[in-house]
């Protein structure tokens, strides 16, 4: 492994602003890094080789032009195949848009390149972002490098493996119900969920509208915010962009690095005390909140009482908006067809195409959403669960009148073992008891690194009250200044 590649994005940044490294030697050798190591670890689903090389001439070119480069200039980056890459593969982990190259790239994308970030390719993924593990890619699963027999976390897998097995130094993940965080916190690394409309969705393939959030991954606080406030800010395309800056998430970071709390208010949620949760987590948690403590924070208890309700008005809105968001997928616009033989009716072709192109959990999910949605049970179930979505913002906001930021564990297990849970789907689906609320919510939260729990990562969430993301990134970096960071053994 290059000693290139065990660098910190910020460190990679300064390397090449000052010559002492070039964009094409810290690409190269991250593209070597991925060849070595990712037949095992399955984190990418395309590497665009010579993309990234170009992109990394032309920051070298820029340099040695006497142009001032920016704070990410010449870092490697990569991107969860759910946003849309022109000319690059983006098929959502699905066999639906197998091969599909858009004609367009995401604003996301646009702004990586624009900050001068060198794109490695595109991470695996569940299918269309529904799950837990990144088992229901349908191009087979990601596995954590910490021990590859057991699952990265999901839906965005493939950007926290690819981190923590020093494929990349930044990963772009989005979060539905917990997709960055919780692949963050079973592979030991950073991953955090901006305020819903803090971050473009456009040319996000789009699972759940109302939920999905782009988001910075990385193995540093420091280099999640950097990458948080490249991505970031007001976006016109997208009607659910907030049109204010990106708060000083950079600013946030570097204050809380110097290890000071005091002053900072912590709530723990009440309906949170070890409800689910493995003892070894709940160990390691316990022991990060008396170093926030040690480090100043006042640390109190609040009570959350519809947080109970969140994982199934979660498992009614997601699907519902995923009911209507694949309703796209027929067939005729673009992707996989099947059955046009000329014989067959229009409802046919599409019963084929999406029988074929469609895996089991997102039939699963389109399934519950469609029933959901249905005439008679709209208001019973889907308007139901939106009530509760209400009462649980209402919850957060009580709560950040008495607290600065609340904190919880990020899943409530260890990475668990490839297949353990595919076959149960609610058990599957108890991996998002603890980050769903936020996105209800709107919210931000970020997963850091806390301890280790039988040799595996635990990370603990820290939550925020909507477009004060600096604030969790203050409250992460302290704690990260604290534990330090997690190295997994060597691949």
């Amino acid at each position: 492994m290059s000693d290139l590649t065990t660098k910190t994005a910020a460190e990679i940044a300064a390397l090449v602003a000052g010559g002492e490294a070039s964009a094409v030697e810290v690409t190269q050798a991250h593209l070597d890094r991925i060849a070595a190591v990712d037949d095992r670890v399955h984190a990418f689903l395309h590497v665009d080789a010579e993309g990234a090389l170009a992109a990394a001439r032309a920051v070298d070119e820029r340099r040695a032009a006497g142009e001032a480069l920016g704070p990410l200039a010449g870092v490697p980056v990569a991107v969860k195949d759910v946003l849309t890459t022109k000319g690059v593969p983006t098929t959502v982990g699905s066999k639906i848009l197998e091969g599909w190259r858009p004609p367009y790239d995401a604003t996301i994308v646009e702004r990586l390149r624009a900050a001068g970030t060198v794109m490695l390719g595109k991470t695996n993924m569940d299918e269309f972002a529904m799950g837990s593990s990144t088992e229901y890619s349908a191009y087979g699963p990601t596995r954590n490098p910490w021990d590859l027999d057991r699952i990265p976390g999901g839906s965005g897998g493939g950007s926290a493996a690819a981190l923590a097995a020093y494929e990349a130094p930044l990963a772009i993940g989005s979060d539905t119900g917990g997709s960055i965080r919780q692949p963050g916190a079973v592979t030991g690394t950073v991953g955090a969920k901006p305020t819903y409309g803090g971050t473009s969705r456009y040319g996000l393939v789009a699972f759940s509208s109302s939920l999905d959030t782009p988001g910075p991954c990385a193995r540093t606080v420091l280099d999640a915010a950097l990458l948080h406030e490249a991505i970031g800010g007001h976006d016109p395309r997208d009607s659910t962009s907030i049109p204010q800056p990106v708060p000083d998430v950079v600013a946030a970071a570097k204050l809380g690095a110097t290890g000071d709390l005091t002053g900072v208010r912590l709530g723990i949620v009440t309906e949170f005390a070890g409800e689910g949760a493995e003892p070894g987590v709940l160990a390691v948690f316990r022991e990060a909140v008396d170093t926030l403590t040690k480090l100043g924070a006042e640390i109190v208890e609040v009570s959350c009482p519809h947080f109970t309700y969140a994982l199934p008005a979660y498992y009614l809105i997601a699907p519902s908006e995923c009911s209507s968001n694949l309703a796209r997928f027929d067939g005729v616009r673009f992707g996989l067809r099947v059955g046009d033989d000329g014989n067959r009716s229009l409802e046919e072709v599409m019963s084929l195409t999406r029988e074929a192109g469609f895996g089991p959990e997102v039939k699963r999910r389109i399934m519950i959403g469609t029933y959901a949605l249905s005439s008679g049970y709209y208001d019973a179930y889907y308007g139901q669960a939106q009530k509760v979505r209400t009462l649980i913002s209402r919850d957060f906001t009580a709560a950040f009148a008495q607290v600065d930021a609340l904190i919880s564990p990020t899943t409530p297990f260890v990475a668990f073992p490839i297949g353990a849970r595919t076959s149960d789907p609610y058990q599957m689906y108890l991996a998002d008891l603890f980050t769903i609320p936020t996105n209800l919510y709107g919210g931000p939260g970020i997963s850091v690194p806390c301890g280790l729990s039988d040799g595996l990562p635990v990370g603990l969430q820290v939550m925020a009250p909507t477009m004060a993301d600096d604030r969790m990134y203050r409250v992460a970096a302290a704690l990260e200044s604290a534990v330090g960071t997690f190295t997994p053994p060597a691949l």
